[in-house]
């Protein structure tokens, strides 16, 4: 993993050196620039497969017809390689990055089908002098870009776009109303109206300066089951899965895993283990008594020790302490995108205890709730056809009963958000599982100006997608939506940019062609089974883990935040939110914000994770567009005390 930045256009060394420098802490073991004509590449490199300098970037093929900067890793690269050999391509690398270049002069954007990995990357074109722009097909490697006055601009990390003062600030309103209904901003649009995400499985041809083609060339495949039995379903996952471990355990670098005692980290480790591995640190949260607060944790820690003596692997636990809401700015720095969720800090702590102990690679069980079900939003997706069937106005019925459950206790407010929208059609209903307060009550939160500036309905693009989607099953539908936004746009982005602010790389078993093609021919029967999520991955599970692992509980990887909001962080939610603060960004009206603040905590509604969000788009404001670099200082006195402890 690396990062990456460029520019095609005018573009002064100071100020593609300070590109560089901001995503710096992507690739602390190499950091370049290089410009030639209106073509400006900066790499920061994290070492991990050939760690010679000869896979330093920018890198040229041997002809110098094509120059790369790339983040992430080709799991395939060695069989690449041999192909190319024996078509008569010259080396002088042993990475993966060399690969690419020649594999795409010889066969062109072709050459994309051919590639499994996580990664962005550029490549310039001196033939065709054009540049090329691609994202993984799974989203695992962020990637944004900009069109400015003085070239086109693009980078791993939104912070080293904005160095350039030619690049607007502008707030993208209905990015940020997205943002408070589900925590995070799904699609290509980010909080800046002029910045974007480039989606998975995409590709960007840009030519003096413009953008001439946008194309998707991969999406995940769709969903054809086919009838097979339990165990034939089993054998397939296991060896699909089996390969993907086998494949992303390349490295020349040590390589560890999170184990958090859930399913999915533990059977990936479980099967790491299975190839023969002498030494497999492991790392696990250690966070005895958050499941004591009304967030409805339970501990992870007992079955992570139990996976790690199972298996055979040494288990490093990484204790949260109560001060670890204090990173609260600094993660939001790192972050580039104002994400309202705690699960970061734990991301960050157990990236830092890696680094420490010298392993700049692991393994994570992303990406299997989203493949395999596993939510209480499957489970309550599968629930409904006990009662949409009923008329119109008695499911509104139902909506307005809801209205009125407690919110203190945890199945309460599950099952009040089950019939949130009980009256409404049936992608209204897919699309309100994941929002965290009522679109019309984040209307009212604005202030009249700014209110003026949203769209009708912010989420007609998501409900047009929903209504155009081919999948006739809501729960694969729904899958859909967890693949392509949510994974993505929040728990992919955030593992990303906290595991790369300590120089680690994250890599996902569960995200593999292979796994996706075998996901897409099992029967939803076989993933939400009755109320068991993964129940088809837990059944091939037994043969590598105890059941009482399996068929535990499952736990939210956070923290307790409802407690934070009430105590720790009551001070600052009053400061940051308070009226001054409030009235000054003219984002948010003060008496609509104070309400929602009073009515939680007096325990009325559960607005803590909108809360919070609040907090998090205000401190975000302050750091990207205020421009207070005391945030940036002190992101920067954290991480040199770490280098100094790692060193």
């Amino acid at each position: 993993m690396c990062g990456i930045a460029g520019v095609v256009g005018s573009c002064p060394p100071q100020q593609l050196q300070a590109m560089a420098n901001k995503m710096s802490h992507r690739g602390p073991d190499n950091l370049s620039v290089l410009s030639f004509g209106n073509i400006h590449l900066a790499h920061a490199r994290l070492s991990i497969i050939d760690l010679s300098p000869h896979s330093n970037q920018p890198l040229w093929d041997i002809k110098r017809k094509s120059c790369i900067v790339f983040n992430g890793e080709i799991y395939n690269y060695k069989a690449l390689r041999d192909e190319l050999v024996t078509l008569g391509y010259t080396f002088v690398s042993d990475g993966d990055v060399e690969v690419i270049v020649n594999l795409y002069l010889h066969y062109g954007i072709a050459c994309l089908e051919k590639l499994n990995g996580i990664f962005s990357f550029a490549l310039w074109d001196t033939r065709s002098s054009e540049l090329l722009l691609v994202r993984d097909p799974f989203g695992v490697k962020p990637l944004y870009y900009t069109e400015a006055q003085d070239g086109f601009y693009f980078s791993s990390e939104m912070k080293s776009l904005l160095v350039n003062p030619n690049i607007a600030r502008e707030l993208n309103y209905d990015a940020i109303f997205r943002s408070l209904v589900f925590l995070w901003s799904p699609g290509p649009e980010t909080v800046l109206a002029n910045i974007f995400k480039l989606e998975p499985g995409t590709y960007l041809r840009v030519k003096d300066r413009n953008i001439i083609e946008k194309t998707q060339y991969s999406e995940w495949p769709h969903y054809q089951p086919e009838k097979t039995s339990v165990k034939q379903a089993c054998d397939a996952l296991q060896e699909a899965l089996k390969t993907s471990v086998t494949e992303q355990l390349v490295s020349d670098v040590p390589v560890g895993s999170f184990l958090s005692g859930g399913l999915d980290s533990s059977l990936i480790v479980a099967m790491a283990k299975k190839t023969g591995l002498s030494d497999f640190e492991c790392f696990t949260i250690k966070s005895e008594g958050a499941h004591k607060n009304n967030d409805g944790f339970v501990d992870d820690l007992p079955y992570a020790r139990t996976v790690a003596k199972h298996v055979g692997v040494h288990l490093n636990e990484v204790e949260v302490k109560p001060d670890m809401f204090k990173r609260l700015a600094w993660m939001m720095y790192h972050l580039d995108e104002p994400q309202a969720d705690p699960a970061p800090l734990n991301v960050s702590l157990i990236c830092e205890e890696a680094r420490k102990k010298g392993i700049k690679v692991l393994f994570s069980g992303a990406g299997g709730d989203d493949v395999f079900t596993g939510y209480r939003r499957h489970y309550a997706i599968k629930l409904e056809k006990y009662w949409s069937w009923l008329p119109v106005r008695m499911r509104r019925g139902l909506q307005q009963r809801s209205e009125h459950l407690p919110k203190r206790d945890p199945k309460l407010r599950r099952l009040a958000k089950m019939f949130a929208y009980a009256g409404e059609s049936k992608d209204a209903r897919l699309l309100s599982y994941f929002y965290w307060i009522k679109p019309e009550v984040v209307r009212e939160l604005f202030t009249d100006e700014i209110k003026n500036k949203l769209s009708d309905n912010p989420m007609a693009g998501l409900l047009d997608e929903l209504k155009n989607r081919p999948e006739k099953n809501e729960l694969e539908k729904m899958l859909y939506l967890e693949r392509r936004y949510f994974l993505v746009d929040h728990n992919l982005n955030y593992t990303d940019k906290m595991s790369m602010a300590h120089g680690v790389e994250v890599r996902v078993p569960f995200l593999d062609k292979r796994v996706a093609e075998c996901a897409s021919r099992i029967h939803t029967k076989f993933k939400q089974h009755g109320c068991h999520g993964k129940w088809i991955l837990k059944k091939m599970a037994e043969r590598y883990l105890p059941k009482s692992v399996i068929y535990r509980s499952k736990a939210g990887f956070g923290a307790p935040l409802r407690d934070w909001l009430k105590h720790d962080l009551k001070e600052l939610v009053d400061e940051l939110l308070g009226e001054k603060s409030l009235t000054q960004r003219g984002l948010f009206k003060y008496e609509a914000v104070q309400m929602l603040i009073i009515e939680d905590r007096r325990g009325e509604q559960d607005y803590s994770y909108p809360i919070f969000a609040l907090l998090c788009i205000e401190l975000w404001c302050r750091i990207f567009i205020d421009g207070d670099t005391s945030y940036e200082q002190h992101a920067h006195a954290f991480e040199n005390e770490l280098s100094q402890e790692i060193a």
